[in-house]
Parts: structure tokens; C-alpha cells; sequence
């Protein structure tokens, strides 16, 4: 069959129903983006790249359908770097077109060249180039198949001298492969140690979302033993918030529930999780992980089972086949010793939890460390940020997704909300990067049009994406709303810095003349300032009827005092010493 390269590029995107792109448009791009119209494909052109990856990054995990990155060779590209290695720590399939440099120039350092191969190769989990105009199709097919079996980025690297090329090829096929289900020794083994277990705890991670049919799965698997089930960090959509075993993430900032409950485990069912360490770290002032418990650790990739803890049985396959195989397998008195003890355990610190919750006002102070208390007596009419967040609670839709971006007053909302669905919860999860939450809820909002959105950021943070108002209130954009709290600093640098350098505060500070509502109003947006619970409560409730019913943007900057919250990583932070000494006068001038 005859047909051009861009022909060949835009029916295999087709085949696999990759109908949304994100990126900025660009003369290497354009043969394909082109036909995007004709095709059934939507570009969204955001105002920088490394968002327009987060939006696509938020999409394919709302929807669970990939999408795709795509921009100007060179500069465009490199600007997806960040994006595309969040995307890769989030499990999220996307597929990365990099146009490429001519082939008849590469290596003379010609306009916008760059080594994309090398550039992703820590980024994505495949990257082909494409060697031939005629195996282009082929080579697509074969990068799309392989970041769906992954669940996560590929990259394909496209010349840009191989558009516009006449081929005759046949259009490849699609072979989609049965996801393993477990070694069988394996699965039994597993069942043998939950039927004899005392108090199992399952632990589902992102796997858990992935894997079809996983969290329905861990349900029956949970009731069949009344196991507490406690999910990852970042992961709060991984079993349903309204269930009565349901008890909450676990790591930072987490549910003090759940970590006081896997600690009694003598046996935990990891399903579907590489267990990482912020998913195991210390929570306040509490070590948790049940080191005497056996652990059972489920995941696609054997490669990270038993890599951060010790494993007594691993199991490489599917959350969902998993847990089947397992609940299959358990004896008739599974889950029988102690039951109604765990059951009366389980309910009573769920509820103590949530009583203590509800009354935490204010972040604490470290011994010898006051900043805390000077931020609450310098605004004491401000609101706390867990203020903030009660008051988010009072007006947050329950099928609501929300984005939470990176930082300390996100990070201290991460034990407030729960969901009854999954792909609810997009966080930037463990690359870290500042400036996700607000183009990964836009994305999220592109594929799920007719649910409520709410993104969350720190002000700091906020400022990495805030060019993106400049770009979403375009008409074929839908609405989002976002809430920015604003404290004018940068707070997780802001706390290290009261730990461990002594109030030392180095590019800490924010601008305090800089209004992000009057920005937003400025891109021709709503923008709203609330300064106390009962406003912020009442502006959220307001955005949401203005998101679904009027079509219209809203940012919320919540005005908060500067208390800080709990560090990162205190396991990764230690007080200088002074050894040789620095002193301005050993400056020289230089010699120009």
C-alpha cells in the first residue's frame, strides 16, 4: 500500500486510539500535526513544553488511554525532560514523538540539534529511532506496544528529513500479550501465609490502579480476611475511601491509622507496589514498617521485588490475577484467628485517628526551633494551612480528581483526602518536580469532561506553571479550578533550613507584591482571594459550579499563615559543621 511517512505515522497512531497530543508546534513537527485535524487528533499547545508532558502525563492517568508529547526538535525537546521522567516514576504510559534533527545535517551543529536519544534514555522504559522512512509505522507500532506493557514513556526519534517520504508498506498489527498471573508455588505460598495469619495487612500501591479489575480484586481479598488495607504514598485512590478496612497512605504526612495498624501486621500482601521509601519512612515520630512480619511483595517487574525490603515470598505479575490467584487459594478458616478482635482494632484506631485529625491546627515545632510559633503570633488572623485544608474538605466534590503538586502546604494535605474511584489522585509523585499540579489537572480535565477538577499548589511551585494561564482559557479549553496556597515562601527549603542552618534562610522568600489571582484575572480568568475558612470554603463551592455549569476558570489563592510542615527528609538532612570556615574576605576579584 502507497501512502507518505507522516500517512504511515498518523494511521498507527490511530490503530491505538491516540487521539490527544500536548506540545508547542514546530516546523519538524508539522507534516504529521498537519493531518492531526483530518485524523481525529486534538493538539493542545500549551505555553511551555515541560507542562504541556505534565498535562499529557494527567491525562493518560485520568482516562487511562495514552496520549502524546510532541514539539520542535532541539529546544522543544529538551524541554520535555522533566515531564517525561515524571511520567516514568508515575507508571504512566505516554508516548514521546521526538522529531530529530535532519539526518543530512546531524553533526555539524546545525540550528536546534541535539542528541535526543542519550538525552532520554534515563527517562523512558523504550526508545527506538526510526532507521528507515519505510519502517516507520513498524517502529511506532513497536514503541506504543512497548510503553503499554511497561506503564510507562517511550520514546521514538524521528529525522526530520524522513517526512514526506512515499512508501509501500502494510500497516503493522497489534499483538497484545496476557499479563502474567503469578508462579503458581509462588500464589500458594502467599495464601498458606495469609490463611495462618493473625492480623494481615494488605498494602496496594500503584499497581493496584494499573492492573484491571486490581482494586475490586484487593476488595474481596480484604473482606474474605478482614484486613486492614492501607495504600502508597501518593496513592490515595487505590482502594476506596468509604470502605470500613480502608486505612489510608502510608509515608509522609500519612495516616497515623494505618501506620499504628501495619505495625501490629504479621504478615502484609504488597500488591502491586515497588515499595518505596517514601511509602516506609518514618511518620510522626513513628517507625512503622513491621520488620518481624513475613512480606509478600506483587509486581510486574521483578526487577524491583525485594529491592527496598526484605521479601519472604515474591510474585512477578498482575495486581488483579494476583490477588485472585491468592483469595483462590486460601484455606476455609482464612482470616478466622481474631477476627472480630481485628475488626473492634481496625474501627477503633480509624476513628481515633480521624478525631485527632480533625483537631490538628497547627504544625509543630522541632525541640530548640520556634519558627512555627513566630509565624502563627506574627498573622494570628490568617488561616493554618490544615485550616486551609478543612475548609477544602467541606466543599470538595467526593468524585472529584484533584492534582497536588510538590511542596510543604500540598504535602501536608496529603492525609485529608480519600476516593471511592480510582485515577482520582494525580500527584507528582517520586521524581519530585515543582509546577505539576496545575497542567496535570488541565490534562485530566481534557479527558474527563464531565467530572468536578481541582488542582492544588504552593505558591512557589505555582510559579514554575503559572505561564500555562496564559494559554488555558482559550475557547476550546476546558475549565479547571485551581487552588494556590499562598504564604509567599518556599516552605519544605523554608523548614530544612529552620532544622538544620539556623534560620539561615537562602532564596526562601517570594515576592509579596505579586498577586496570582490578578494574574489569573489578567489571562481573562476568575481570580479570587479567600482569607478565612468559612471564604475559602464558599469561593471552592462557587468554582465548581462555575467549572461545570458556566464554563468558567477559577484560582483560588487561600491566604495562609507561614507554619511548615513536617520535613522530607529528615533521614536525608543532617546539621553542618564548621570546620576551615568561610569568610568573605577570601573573595577575589576577577580578571576580565
Amino acid at each position: 500500500m502507497k501512502m507518505t511517512t507522516e500517512e504511515a505515522f498518523v494511521k498507527t497512531l490511530q490503530m491505538h486510539g491516540i487521539d490527544n497530543a500536548f506540545g508547542i508546534i514546530g516546523s519538524a513537527m508539522m507534516p504529521i500535526s498537519d493531518i492531526f485535524p483530518d485524523a481525529g487528533i486534538t493538539f493542545w499547545d500549551c505555553a511551555h513544553e515541560t507542562s504541556g508532558g505534565m498535562m499529557a502525563d494527567g491525562y493518560t492517568r485520568a482516562t487511562g488511554k495514552m496520549s502524546m508529547m510532541i514539539a520542535q526538535n532541539g529546544p522543544g525537546i529538551t524541554n520535555f525532560v522533566t515531564a517525561v521522567k515524571t511520567a516514568y516514576w508515575n507508571h504512566t504510559p505516554v508516548l514521546l514523538v521526538t522529531p530529530q534533527a535532519a539526518n543530512k545535517t546531524i553533526g555539524q551543529g546545525g540550528f536546534q540539534e541535539m542528541e535526543q536519544m542519550n538525552l532520554f534514555a534515563d527517562c523512558v522504559a523504550y526508545q527506538e529511532e526510526v532507521r528507515d522512512p519505510s519502517r516507520i509505522a513498524e517502529t511506532l507500532n513497536r514503541v506504543i506496544m512497548q510503553a503499554k506493557r511497561a506503564s510507562a514513556p517511550a520514546q521514538i526519534n524521528v529525522p526530520r528529513d524522513f517526512w514526506t517520504q512515499v512508501i509501500d508498506i502494510e500497516l503493522p498489527t497489534i499483538v497484545d500479550f496476557e499479563l502474567p498471573q503469578g508462579g503458581a508455588d509462588a500464589v500458594q505460598s502467599a495464601a498458606d501465609l495469609l490463611s495462618n495469619a493473625k492480623f494481615p495487612v494488605i498494602l496496594n500501591g500503584a499497581g493496584a490502579i494499573l492492573s484491571k479489575g486490581g482494586i475490586e480484586a484487593s476488595r474481596v481479598l480484604a473482606e474474605t480476611l478482614d484486613a486492614p488495607v492501607c495504600v502508597g504514598y501518593q496513592h490515595n485512590d487505590a482502594f476506596p475511601g468509604n470502605h470500613p478496612l480502608f486505612a489510608g497512605p502510608l509515608g509522609y504526612n500519612g495516616s497515623k491509622a494505618g501506620m499504628q495498624l501495619i505495625k501490629q501486621a504479621d504478615v502484609v500482601l504488597c500488591l502491586g507496589t515497588r515499595l518505596n521509601p517514601f511509602s516506609t519512612l518514618p511518620g510522626y515520630g513513628m517507625e512503622y514498617w513491621p520488620t518481624e512480619a513475613k512480606i509478600i511483595q506483587v509486581d510486574i517487574n521483578p526487577d524491583r521485588i525485594g529491592l527496598t525490603k526484605k521479601v519472604t515470598v515474591g510474585i512477578v505479575g498482575d495486581a488483579a490475577k494476583v490477588a485472585e490467584g491468592i483469595t483462590a487459594k486460601l484455606s476455609d478458616g482464612a482470616g478466622d484467628a481474631d477476627r472480630d478482635a481485628r475488626k473492634a482494632k481496625i474501627a477503633d484506631t480509624k476513628s481515633k485517628w480521624a478525631q485527632e485529625l480533625t483537631s490538628m491546627n497547627e504544625e509543630q515545632d522541632d525541640p530548640g526551633t520556634t519558627w512555627n510559633q513566630r509565624a502563627r503570633a506574627d498573622k494570628p488572623d490568617w488561616m493554618s494551612p490544615r485550616m486551609a485544608w478543612r475548609a477544602i474538605q467541606a466543599a470538595l466534590p467526593v468524585e472529584a480528581i484533584i492534582s497536588s503538586d510538590i511542596g510543604n502546604n500540598c504535602a501536608i494535605g496529603n492525609a485529608y483526602p480519600s476516593f471511592n474511584d480510582s485515577r482520582k489522585y494525580l500527584a507528582p509523585g517520586l521524581f519530585g518536580p515543582c509546577g505539576y499540579g496545575l497542567p496535570s489537572i488541565v490534562g485530566a480535565k481534557i479527558g474527563q469532561r464531565d467530572t468536578p477538577v481541582v488542582g492544588f499548589a504552593g505558591d512557589g511551585a505555582f510559579g514554575i506553571s503559572v505561564n500555562e494561564l496564559t494559554a488555558i482559557g482559550r475557547g476550546e479549553w476546558p475549565a479547571i479550578t485551581q487552588i494556590v496556597f499562598r504564604n509567599y515562601q518556599w516552605g519544605a527549603e523554608k523548614r530544612n533550613s529552620t532544622l538544620w542552618f539556623d534560620d539561615n534562610f537562602v532564596g526562601t522568600e517570594l515576592d509579596e507584591d505579586v498577586s496570582y489571582a490578578g494574574i489569573a484575572q489578567a489571562c481573562g480568568l476568575k481570580g479570587v482571594v479567600a482569607r478565612t475558612q468559612e471564604e475559602l470554603t464558599a469561593a471552592l463551592d462557587q468554582a465548581i459550579k462555575d467549572q461545570m455549569e458556566n464554563g468558567v476558570t477559577t484560582l483560588i489563592e487561600a491566604m495562609i499563615n507561614q507554619e511548615l510542615g513536617e520535613p522530607f527528609r529528615r533521614d536525608a538532612m543532617k546539621k553542618p559543621v564548621e570546620v576551615a570556615g568561610i569568610s568573605k574576605d577570601d573573595m577575589r576579584q576577577q580578571v576580565v
